[in-house]
This record gives C-alpha cells, sequence and structure tokens, in this order.
C-alpha cells in the first residue's frame, strides 16, 4: 500500500474542517514533517490566519509515533480536543487507515475531587475536619456552587473545571479539588476507581495525541516525575508563551500567612515540641516580612536568613514526625496528613532552596497591597533547563505567531537554550527557524503610526499630550479602539480621562468585568473602546469592524525595578552581551509584536496601530522593535493618519458595521 502523500492528508484535514488552504500552512506542514523525520528541531513563525493548527497536526498524525501537544491557552486546548482533532482524524481516517486516538490532560487540581466531595476538607482551622455543604449556607454564592458541584458530579464524566458551565468560583472549587501532593493517590483513596483525575492520566496514556498547557509541560520537565506519557515528538503552541510559563512553575514563594496555615494543619498531628518549634520559627519570620522592603535581595539579609534557617529546620522536623506518626481518633486522617504534608514541605523546599543561596537563583521582597508581603525565588535563566529537559530524546516543534524577533529567531532561541541557528556541536541541539508568513496583506490592510511629536514618557509621568493624541485618534476612528496600556495605574488614569472628555464612545476597562464579558462587550457595539494591559495585549481576538485602532501608550520594556528581568540583564552584561536588548528589548519586542497581532485578524480587516512613543521612531533600538512587528504601513504624519482612521470608519459604517 502507498503511503498517503502529506499535501492529500493537509487538504483532506482542511476541507474537513471548513479551513482554506493556505500556502504557509501547506510549508510549515512539510517542515513539521521534516523535522520529526530526521529527529531534529524546528521554530516555525505562523502568521495569524495560516491554520498552524493543521499545520502540525497533520504531519504529527501521520507520522504515527506518540505526540504531546503543549498549549498556552484554555481556548486553544479546547479548540484542538473539541473541533480540529475531532474533524481531522475523521478526514484523515480513509487514506491513513487507522483512527488515531486523542485526549486531554491537565494538572490534578483541574479534576473534581470525589474524596473531598464526599468526605469534606481538611480544615486549616482547630475543629480538624469541616464539611463545606454543611457550613456554607445554601442561599450564598458560596452555598449555590457548591450544591451545584455536588449535582455536576454525578453527570460529569471527566470532572474537568472547564467542562462546567457556567464555572464557578476559585474558592468553591478549591473546596472539591486537591494538588497532586494533597492527593492521597489511588490505592490507598476510597474513590480511586472513580477519579477523574486519573482517568484523564489512563485515556492519555493510551492516546496518540495528547493535549496538555505549558504549565504541566514545564512540571514534567522540572520536577523528575514524569507527569506525561512518554512520546517521540512535542509540539509548542503559543510557544512564545513558553519561558514566563517554565520560569512561573520554577518559582518558589513564602509568605506569613502560607507559613502560619502549615502551622495550623501540622499542629494537632505532631508532637508539641515539635508544632511550637514550627510556631516560633513562623513567628520570627513573620517579624521579618513586615519589615521587608520590595527590591531585590543580591545577598540574603542576616536577619531573613536566619529565621528562614529556623524555619528550614522546623519544617524538616515536622515532615520527619508527619511520617511516623498516626492518629486514629483523627477523623479521615490519611487526608488531613497529606493535606499538612504537603503544606510543609513547600515551607521547607522554598526555605532550604533560599538559604541554599544559588548562584543560579535570583531572590526579592515583593510587597501586594492586599496579600503583604512575600518572599520569592526564581531561576536566573530556564534555558539550560529546557535545553537539557526538552531538546534531548524527542523532536520539538516551536510554534507561534510570534517567535522572529528583529528579524531572526536567534533571540527567541537563545531563551530556549538554543546556541544561534547553524551552530555545531556534539551537545548542541540541532534546530532550523522558518517564517511561513501571513495571509494577511499587512501593507494594505494595516498602518504602522508612530506619535513622533510627543514628549518621551517618563516613569510614572503625566502624559497629558499623549492623552491629547489618544483622543483625537478615537475620535477619527468613531471609537472601534483597543487600547494597550503599560500598566494598570495607566489604563486607569486614560479610561478615567477619556471617559470626560468623549462621553459619546463607551469605555471598558480591564477589572470592571471578566475578561470574557469585556471582549464580548467590546465586539458586539463598534462604537465601544476597551482598556487594558497585560492580558489584552495577547487574548484579544475581535475581526471586523470593532476593532480598527489598536493604541499602545508606550514601548513596554519591564519596569526598572523588575527584580528578575533586570538580574537577567545583569548577568548578560557580565557575560560581555548586550543586556538590554536581550532581556528589555526582546521582552518589548515580542508584547509588541502580539499586540499589533490584535488589529488583522480576517482577510477583511482594515486599520491603525498607533504607538504613542516617539522612541520607537528616534531610537536606535527602535529599528530592532519594528522588525518585530508586521509589515504595516509606517508613517509618523498624524494628519494623515486621522484621514485614514475616518475613512475606514465611514467605510464600516457605510457597509453596516
Amino acid at each position: 500500500m502507498t503511503k498517503p502523500s502529506l499535501p492529500d492528508l493537509l487538504h483532506a484535514a482542511v476541507t474537513a474542517v471548513g479551513g482554506t488552504e493556505r500556502p504557509g500552512q501547506v510549508t510549515m506542514a512539510a517542515a513539521v514533517a521534516e523535522a520529526i523525520d530526521d529527529n531534529s528541531h524546528l521554530l516555525v513563525q505562523a502568521g495569524t490566519g495560516t491554520g498552524k493548527s493543521l499545520g502540525y497536526l497533520v504531519p504529527a498524525l501521520a507520522q504515527g509515533e506518540r505526540v504531546v501537544v503543549a498549549t498556552a491557552t484554555l481556548a486553544l486546548q479546547r479548540q484542538l480536543v473539541e473541533r480540529d482533532l475531532p474533524r481531522t482524524v475523521d478526514a484523515l481516517h480513509p487514506q491513513l487507515r487507522r483512527r488515531p486516538q486523542f485526549a486531554m490532560l491537565k494538572g490534578r487540581s483541574n479534576y473534581l475531587c470525589l474524596h473531598r466531595l464526599h468526605e469534606g476538607v481538611p480544615q486549616d482551622e482547630e475543629d480538624g475536619l469541616f464539611d463545606p455543604f454543611e457550613a456554607a449556607a445554601p442561599t450564598s454564592k458560596l452555598g449555590q456552587d457548591l450544591i451545584r458541584l455536588r449535582d455536576w458530579s454525578d453527570e460529569t464524566e471527566t470532572g474537568d473545571r472547564d467542562d462546567l458551565t457556567p464555572g464557578v468560583s476559585d474558592k468553591a472549587w478549591a473546596q472539591v479539588s486537591v494538588s497532586s501532593r494533597e492527593c492521597l493517590g489511588a490505592s490507598k483513596c476510597a474513590y480511586g476507581a472513580e477519579c477523574f483525575a486519573e482517568a484523564a492520566r489512563e485515556r492519555a496514556k493510551l492516546a496518540d495525541v495528547v493535549v496538555t498547557n505549558h504549565a504541566l509541560l514545564a512540571i514534567d520537565a522540572i520536577e523528575g516525575a514524569p507527569v506525561l506519557p512518554q512520546h517521540e515528538v512535542l509540539i509548542v503552541d503559543e510557544a512564545h508563551e513558553l519561558v514566563s510559563r517554565v520560569t512561573g512553575v520554577a518559582t518558589g514563594e513564602l509568605t506569613p500567612g502560607q507559613v502560619n496555615r502549615a502551622v495550623r494543619r501540622s499542629a494537632k498531628l505532631v508532637d508539641e515540641k515539635v508544632a511550637d518549634q514550627l510556631q516560633t520559627a513562623a513567628e520570627g519570620f513573620e517579624r521579618v516580612m513586615e519589615l521587608a522592603p520590595p527590591g531585590r535581595l543580591e545577598e540574603i539579609p542576616e536577619d531573613l536568613a536566619y529565621a528562614l534557617m529556623a524555619l528550614r529546620d522546623a519544617a524538616r522536623a515536622v515532615i520527619t514526625a508527619l511520617g511516623s506518626t498516626r492518629d486514629r481518633s483523627v477523623q479521615d486522617e490519611d487526608a488531613v496528613r497529606k493535606q499538612a504534608m504537603a503544606s510543609v514541605e513547600t515551607v521547607h523546599g522554598v526555605a532550604e532552596r533560599i538559604t541554599q543561596g544559588s548562584e543560579y537563583d535570583v531572590v526579592w521582597y515583593e510587597r501586594h497591597d492586599r496579600f503583604g508581603a512575600s518572599v520569592r525565588v526564581a531561576p536566573l535563566s530556564v534555558s539550560g533547563l529546557l535545553r537539557e529537559k526538552l531538546f534531548t530524546e524527542r523532536s520539538v516543534v516551536l510554534a507561534s505567531a510570534t517567535l522572529k524577533l528583529g528579524g531572526d529567531f536567534n533571540g527567541v532561541g537563545a531563551s530556549l537554550g538554543l546556541a544561534p541557528e547553524g551552530t555545531k556541536g556534539d551537545d548542541l541541539p540541532v534546530w532550523k527557524g522558518i517564517d511561513v508568513g501571513s495571509p494577511f496583506d499587512y501593507p494594505k490592510q494595516g498602518i504602522l503610526y508612530v506619535a513622533k511629536h510627543l514628549s518621551r514618557p517618563a516613569r510614572d509621568g503625566d502624559r497629558a499630550d499623549m492623552l491629547d493624541e489618544l483622543t483625537e485618534l478615537m475620535q477619527s476612528a468613531g471609537g472601534r479602539t483597543l487600547g494597550l496600556f503599560s500598566s494598570m495605574r495607566a489604563a486607569q488614569q486614560a479610561a478615567e480621562e477619556l471617559r470626560v472628555r468623549v462621553p459619546e464612545l463607551p469605555i471598558l476597562l480591564q477589572g470592571e468585568d471578566t475578561l470574557g464579558e469585556l471582549i464580548k462587550n467590546f465586539a458586539a457595539d463598534p462604537k465601544t473602546c476597551l482598556f487594558g494591559t497585560l492580558s489584552l495585549w495577547q487574548g484579544v481576538d475581535v475581526p471586523g469592524a470593532s476593532c480598527q485602532l489598536v493604541v499602545m501608550d508606550k514601548i513596554p520594556f519591564p519596569r526598572p525595578d523588575d527584580p528578575l528581568m533586570s538580574a537577567r540583564q545583569k548577568a548578560v552584561e557580565e557575560a560581555g552581551g548586550n543586556g538590554f536588548m536581550a532581556v528589555a528589548a526582546t521582552h518589548a519586542a515580542l508584547l509588541m509584536a502580539q499586540g499589533a497581532g490584535r488589529l488583522v485578524r480576517a482577510t477583511g480587516d482594515r486599520g491603525v496601530v498607533a504607538v504613542l512613543d516617539p522612541r520607537l521612531a528616534t531610537a536606535r533600538y527602535g529599528s530592532y522593535l519594528k522588525a518585530s512587528l508586521p509589515d504595516f504601513w509606517y508613517t509618523t504624519d498624524r494628519n494623515q493618519v486621522r484621514k485614514s482612521l475616518a475613512a475606514i470608519d465611514a467605510a464600516s459604517k457605510a457597509a453596516g458595521t
């Protein structure tokens, strides 16, 4: 039997999902197939509208090996499992003569825990166990959520939180879920045979394609205990997010509240002397944290070092005691003990990591208005970890609309632990980068406008001229504006000011409703504008006339006092590199590329990306940032851009949109 050709398979899959075959998608599929065949690695930039999901799914399914697909967002996971994979498998089945199986796998806390649901939650407070279903008033929001969860548990097949519509609060979900550390384990749990998380793992073991998220991929790589099944091919979609997700998983944090919770959870289960030792250490840590000023700790202060060593030693003693004692008088003692052990192990692990003082870690104090002070520790770089854990023993494909920064893939490659493309070496992963373009005609569909005449933004300074410019642009566009701000404070100030200046244009502000509702309302009314910060730079997909002006208030460099970014920048400089370009400019380029990508989402879209920061036109690094953006028609002419916006607005109104 002749092997079906990749173009034929791709054509069948695209037809099945009702899509249109794109030249970039065909190029991408061929490159993915080649990387899998060569057991090499591929970075592929595929612009919005390329159809990159099928560009990697079809060659991955065709080669017949076990594949893990890791994505950053829940929306893409659902699209793959509910839409793309079922239709693609059906379409390819006649030619492949087999029907590949697929499954979704998430972290344990995403699944309903039947033990928690039926036996109650081991509680922090002195009364031991607590039944949330009895304690929460049925008329309260929490009580109603818990009743819904109990009813849902009888009908759900997956127990996956994301299959519950409408959703419930984080507080309610916490009552019916466990972390992997708190889990009793299937063999010890009375509900192990019915466990939703275990069932998801079993499905994943049998599947040809496992769809997961970046966080679980990071846990699998970092913690050494395999969470994902063995696989020969790894595909990382939305790969521009991977480094920050891996850094997040590898970051440890200690707060006084967290330490006090560990004390409460373990106090009744261990000898009084051991419990008192942890209580005393917790009090010492809390005193230090009351005075902790935010910022990086290049050396650990003596008082903090002493407090952390006391915590580490006391936590170790509690862990030993928890492992050797049993109290049969405590109802469901195993669950209580497991929760206490999880809390104390976290305290011990972070305290020990900070006191070890690795040169590869960055430590800092952080202050939060709501949660108070914390001490945090994060890896200076995750590139070595990714090179070692990700790029050995499998072929890796990394796909995104934004991987090529400043004209090449080497910046993103370096952050992933890859040497510059083409570098030879025995222990260096072999990789190549390809840009398959976009089906959109960016020079004709969009304008990149830089407000060169504005004053340079000063940190936290008043920008009256920027607000004047924004007002005029929004009025010319007739609303239809997505405002991307470098801080929440800047977004709030702009929203307050513009609501007074242009009352005829409704302005939605991130934080005033759920992100989903804000985006839905923004898309529904062309006059409406949406202002916000980080998640809007990447999370908005509104094709059509509702989004015809994307505004960036300033180049989104990391804050100069960001402990991790400044430490990474300093490390590059000490190694003889350009720290600003390697860290700050790369960070800004990635965000700007993502933000500019919000404008053109379909072949009929027209509009303007306006950067209200003259440095993009005047600074030496401006050309690097511009080379990272879509190839829009470029101008600094304010009158020209107002005319263009007014013309686009008029055309949309004439078309009834």
